[in-house]
């Protein structure tokens, strides 16, 4: 069966949706010998070819989808080159013979916790579509005084520069200090650093923030940071089924 070429690509994992559209775009996809332009349709059989060099989609396509619930660490960075030369998240994952490793979402510099890393791009770009609105949930300490107003100002919406967000939940954590204090939160929307956009609206700034989970996927236990594990098959699929797909 053939399908947008992007749409294609991206289920074989070489990159998200977007970034291949700029890429057939560009010119540098070629279908059966001919220059691909957006819109164009393929088959996994067909001779697909990226800058030259011929892709083996069936291969890619049939291999299992695999899932890691990496530990990220701050300092690190979710890119493949860096040109300050920071560490990468994608230094530390096993080595495949086909396909590469996708990051579902982001998390910045100084943010650690779980991140989600799959070979499947129609399952990154589900779970990361607004759309489908998966749970994100996430610890943060903050610095400042937050009253039971402002926790509720969080909850019902604040107007951000792009646009309206909030919280799902806020649970107060174990409190040590009054001026810095724990928050577990969760939030639907993957927009950038929008945990720490809420509370900075609010005056006060977020000193620590870990993300503990993502959709059924939890913060692996026993993984140190910089480590990952593997879901295995019946996590896979539940993670799938959230987005209303079959793997």
């Amino acid at each position: 069966m053939t399908e947008r070429l992007q749409k294609l690509l991206a289920r074989a994992g070489y990159g998200s949706r977007r970034q291949l559209e700029q890429v057939i775009e560009a010119g540098r996809i070629r279908v059966n010998n001919q220059i691909a332009t957006l819109g164009d349709k393929a088959d996994p059989r067909d001779e697909i070819r990226m800058d030259g060099k011929r892709l083996n989609l069936e291969e890619r396509l049939h291999t299992r989808c695999r899932v890691l619930a990496y530990k990220k660490h701050v300092d690190q960075v979710v890119t493949r080159k860096d040109p300050e030369g920071r560490p990468t998240i994608f230094k530390s994952l096993p080595k495949m013979k086909a396909g590469r490793w996708l990051a579902i979402g982001r998390l910045d510099v100084n943010t650690s916790g779980l991140l989600l890393v799959t070979t499947d791009g129609e399952l990154k770009r589900r779970l990361e579509h607004p759309s489908y609105e998966v749970v994100r949930s996430y610890a943060v300490r903050v610095r400042g005084n937050v009253d039971d107003a402002m926790i509720e100002r969080l909850l019902e919406g604040v107007q951000l520069d792009d646009g309206i967000a909030r919280f799902d939940s806020i649970r107060v954590g174990e409190e040590s200090k009054r001026a810095n204090r724990w928050f577990e939160v969760t939030v639907r929307q993957g927009r950038n650093r929008v945990v720490r956009r809420l509370w900075d609206s609010q005056g006060v700034t977020v000193s620590r923030l870990m993300r503990t989970g993502f959709g059924t996927v939890g913060l692996p236990s026993g993984v140190k940071a910089g480590g990952w594990r593997e879901l295995d098959r019946k996590e896979v699929r539940e993670l799938a089924a959230m987005v209303d797909l079959q793997r």
